[in-house]
């Protein structure tokens, strides 16, 4: 099984960037996806995740109203897109698969697949 993030980059504050990944899971549609990012020095943390059927979403404080996520079960795939960038944004953004949305949302969150990380860097 393979996470593939993709669509990182450098960006002005203010700026956007859109993130996906692809999941060469079986059963895709029957798993939570979230991301989640690792900033230099501090732990990494939950952005936001989503549930199989995309009822259900969750976000973290810091990124309500600017970060948007979403999925497409055809496709495999769970994107992250990013507007009204700030520096404190910038981290390694992974995405990660889960069964429930509670085994994301804990701490620690209970992850069954993680992707590989994608860079995102947000200059003043």
């Amino acid at each position: 099984v393979q996470l593939q993030a993709s669509g990182g980059g450098s960006v002005q504050a203010g700026g956007s960037l859109r993130l996906s990944c692809e999941a060469s899971i079986r059963t895709f549609s029957n798993y939570v996806m979230g991301w989640f990012r690792q900033a230099p020095g501090k732990e990494r943390e939950l952005v936001t995740a989503i549930s199989w059927s995309g009822g259900s979403i969750d976000y973290a404080d810091s990124v309500k109203g600017r970060f948007t996520v979403s999925r497409d079960n055809a496709k495999n795939t769970v994107y992250l897109q990013m507007n009204s960038l700030k520096p404190e944004d910038t981290a390694v953004y992974y995405c990660a698969a889960g069964l429930t949305m509670g085994a994301l949302l804990k701490t620690p969150p209970t992850i069954d697949y993680w992707g590989q990380g994608t860079q995102v860097t947000v200059s003043s």
